[in-house]
């Protein structure tokens, strides 16, 4: 893999039942996996390839309030409170720092649309602060640029994505629970309508409960159940670079570029909205529900390669559950790096920050982003199938809201009253064939 990762230990053999089975080791899965081992759940965690290994390392390391839509916003925020609690507790780190989020603007209508955010937020007791040009051209100097204002949000902050699954991995374990890499779920077993284990390559683990927060791959795995998930992802290129801390601001947004410290010395790249649309045959089939998204966002996706369909995670295949899978033939999603776009990264980045130029290159990564039709991840049990709990589409969002859709899985599975409200994330919105709204913010 391109990706900078941490690797843990997996372990041994597979427990022949479980209270909950989590299928799929991003920082959902974890998160989810690590709040029902502390309610005393036994709780096996399988992964198809590595935790952590897909977007979950691949992604920025934002963990934001800052411009959430008004559906997300209530996990967003309980999510920032329990990043530090999990770090208080388990011991282990995530790389989590509430270092501010800093937005810089020269655009009159972008500016115009932060602060109607912002006078939203405050409305839900969310801090941020909205300034002009001379106290932009301060915070922005490391550009030595004149800017016409910007938004900096001082609680929210970022996590080291190449640490954080891992270490949530490593607690788990901590409290009995398991950890199971290279490992695919090939599918459900039921009984009397409801699920009853979980078939895995290595065996049958048997369940009440199994939550899938399979990223990329959710909507694939939902078809064998003839559960219908409208899913499409998109591919997105990051850039890095080796720099002192403190030379750049730790996360900084503008339209040509935003910069994100990771770990001790590396900052990444990225151009916010670029991407791939590499076409499969399950894009097809759910185009009339996102044709509402993808034509409001023509002007920064193009046309990318045959790759999606190469890589298997958007297929409309069935398969036998005593058969290898697409998941045991492509382990880790790790597709190519699109090199027009880094080029034009690591442009962008020297002529917004000069020090940029005289970096020393960190790598380059690419990774599949899974998006809804609106933008908002399911959470949520199955109607169709008791006992099954769905909780992926998070749309670029995921890793932030890691934690708080780890713990909303956790009450949806025992019981317990939910920390934010679930109705919004209710798989059952898109019944319809297309999806109307997509969000202002």
């Amino acid at each position: 893999m391109r990706v900078l990762l941490t690797r843990i230990d997996t372990t041994d053999p597979l427990p022949s039942s479980a209270d909950v089975v989590v299928i799929g080791a991003g920082i959902v899965g974890v998160f989810t996996a690590w709040f029902l081992a502390k309610r005393g759940l036994k709780v096996a965690l399988i992964e198809k390839g590595v935790v952590g290994g897909e977007q979950s390392s691949r992604n920025w390391g934002w963990v934001r309030q800052q411009n959430r839509d008004a559906r997300e916003l209530p996990i967003a925020t309980e999510s920032l409170r329990l990043w530090e609690q999990f770090e208080a507790e388990s011991g282990e780190t995530t790389g989590f720092q509430r270092s501010g989020l800093l937005y810089l603007s020269n655009d009159d209508n972008e500016l115009a649309r932060w602060t109607r955010w912002c006078d939203f937020a405050r409305t839900a007791g969310v801090k941020t602060e909205i300034f002009g040009a001379r106290e932009a051209k301060e915070r922005g100097r490391a550009t030595g640029r004149e800017w016409k204002g910007g938004v900096f949000a001082p609680t929210d902050g970022t996590a080291d994505p190449g640490r954080a699954a891992p270490a949530v991995a490593r607690a788990i374990r901590k409290l009995g629970g398991t950890v199971h890499q290279n490992c695919a779920a090939r599918g459900i077993e039921t009984e009397a309508g409801r699920v009853c284990g979980v078939v895995t390559e290595r065996g049958v683990i048997r369940t009440p409960m199994a939550v899938l927060s399979g990223g990329a791959w959710a909507s694939t795995f939902c078809r064998q159940l003839g559960i219908r998930f409208p899913q499409a992802t998109i591919r997105a290129s990051v850039a890095a670079v080796s720099l002192p801390r403190g030379s750049l601001p730790d996360a900084m947004h503008t339209s040509e570029i935003t910069i994100t410290r990771r770990g001790d010395s590396t900052f990444t790249l990225a151009i916010s909205g670029i991407a791939k649309f590499d076409p499969t045959v399950q894009k097809l089939r759910y185009g009339r529900d996102f044709l509402p998204m993808f034509s409001s966002r023509w002007r920064s996706l193009s046309f990318g390669t045959t790759e999606g369909i190469r890589s298997g995670h958007e297929g409309l295949k069935r398969w036998r559950l005593d058969e290898p899978t697409p998941m045991e033939q492509m382990r880790v999603l790790d597709p190519s790096v699109d090199e027009p776009t880094i080029k034009e990264i690591r442009r962008r980045a020297a002529a917004l920050c000069p020090i940029i130029g005289t970096a020393r290159n960190a790598g380059s990564w690419s990774g599949y982003i899974d998006m809804t039709p609106d933008g908002v991840p399911v959470i949520g049990e199955s109607a169709q199938l008791p006992g099954f709990v769905l909780a992926a589409g998070l749309s670029g969002h995921g890793f932030g809201i890691g934690p708080g859709v780890g713990h909303l899985v956790a009450d949806i599975v025992t019981g317990e009253t939910p920390i934010v409200d679930p109705a919004p994330y209710r798989h059952e919105r898109f019944d319809k064939s297309v999806w109307g709204r997509v969000a202002d913010f």
